[in-house]
C-alpha cells in the first residue's frame, strides 16, 4: 500500500491505512488507494465517441439523426429520422466528430449527441 500524505478531500496529514482503506479522523472521508489509479486508467482508455445513447460509434457505421438540426449558413434543415451510411470519425476542434453523407444535404459534419446508432 502507498503512503498518502494527506487526506483527498479536506487535504490534512493526519490520516492512517486501515486495510486496503485510508482513513481521515478529522473529516471522516474514506478512499482506496487503488480507486485513484483505477478511475485514472478508466478515463484515459475511454476516449471513443458515443451516440446520444451511449454505444460506441465506429467508422463505417449507420447513423439516424435524432433533432432537427439547422445547417449553419444556408436555408437546409437536417430532419429527424434523417440516415447516414459508412460515416468517419474525425477529430475536430469544434467539437463535430462524424463526417457522413445525406441525402439531399451532401457532405456535412455532425456532433455525436444529436445521432444515435442504426
Amino acid at each position: 500500500m502507498e503512503n498518502q500524505t494527506n487526506c483527498p478531500q479536506c487535504n490534512s496529514e493526519n490520516i492512517y491505512a486501515d486495510g486496503n482503506l485510508w482513513i481521515c479522523p478529522e473529516c471522516g472521508h474514506e478512499w482506496s488507494s487503488f480507486a485513484a489509479t483505477d478511475v485514472a486508467e478508466e478515463k484515459a482508455e475511454d476516449n471513443s465517441i458515443r451516440d446520444a445513447n451511449g454505444n460506441v460509434l465506429n467508422d463505417g457505421d449507420s447513423i439516424t439523426v435524432i433533432k432537427d438540426l439547422k445547417v449553419k449558413g444556408s436555408s437546409l434543415v437536417v430532419k429527424v429520422g434523417s440516415k447516414a451510411k459508412n460515416i468517419r470519425l474525425v477529430d475536430s476542434a469544434d467539437g463535430h466528430n462524424i463526417s457522413c453523407k445525406i441525402d439531399g444535404i451532401g457532405s456535412i459534419n455532425l456532433k455525436s449527441e444529436f445521432v444515435k446508432k442504426a
